[in-house]
């Protein structure tokens, strides 16, 4: 999952993305809502925590041309304690939630896992496929009941692959949700990412298909 804060504030910007990566997510941050305006028309981002008072481009309106354009990006605003009118505001104009400053890096991070779930509406919080069982809200898989082991990256995979099995997704589309800007992640190391998970899930009969110059495809169980 991918994560772009847009904050101007440095300090809070930094506790938000040094919690929200200890959670596995990929995380961006923008200072302005100029910014934030390009960065989720460039697509990519699986949920937008804003800022409604940035500079250049106010919050409000970074949301109002989102959903004007149609993003359905989740939006999670931040904003001031006694900002009750721009609260409402931001939720007439398409935020899916808000959070008063100050907050709880516990309340934000439950938040954040509320409105990522909802970008999969009607699906489960545990996803299934074969022996295979995938806990989103805890951030577990298990196979015939065991739980193994994942790297943040092979986690990230599959929460990719799996609410796509069956499909092809690319090695650009893998590393425009896995990765953050200016990380140097090459297609090869993509590779390597997928061969560990592949091992991982043999034991319970789940296989990641290479499809050559496509990307790569989880399988359907052999017994769906």
């Amino acid at each position: 999952m991918r994560i772009l804060i847009a904050e101007d504030d440095a300090n809070l910007t930094d506790a938000l993305k040094r919690s929200l990566r200890d959670a596995g997510y990929a995380v961006d941050c923008v200072t302005t809502g100029l910014e934030a305006d390009r960065a989720v028309a460039g697509g990519g981002f699986d949920l937008l925590i804003l800022d409604l008072g940035l500079p250049k481009m106010g919050g409000l309106e970074v949301l109002r041309r989102m959903r004007a354009r149609q993003e359905p990006v989740p939006v999670l605003i931040l904003t001031a304690l006694d900002g009750v009118d721009d609260r409402v505001r931001g939720l007439d104009l398409g935020a899916d939630d808000y959070l008063a400053k100050p907050f709880a890096l516990g309340e934000l991070e439950a938040r954040v896992r509320a409105l990522t779930r909802r970008g999969h509406a009607g699906s489960s919080n545990v996803l299934r496929h074969g022996d295979l069982t995938y806990d989103r809200v805890g951030k577990v898989a298990q196979i015939h009941g065991k739980t193994i082991e994942l790297s943040a990256r092979e986690m990230g995979l599959l929460e990719i692959l799996l609410p796509r099995a069956g499909r092809i997704v690319s090695k650009e589309q893998l590393l425009d949700h896995l990765c953050e800007w200016g990380e140097e992640v090459s297609t090869n190391a993509i590779e390597v990412y997928v061969h560990r998970l592949r091992k991982k899930l043999e034991s319970g009969g789940i296989e990641i298909v290479t499809v050559r110059g496509l990307g790569y495809s989880l399988a359907k169980p052999k017994s769906a």
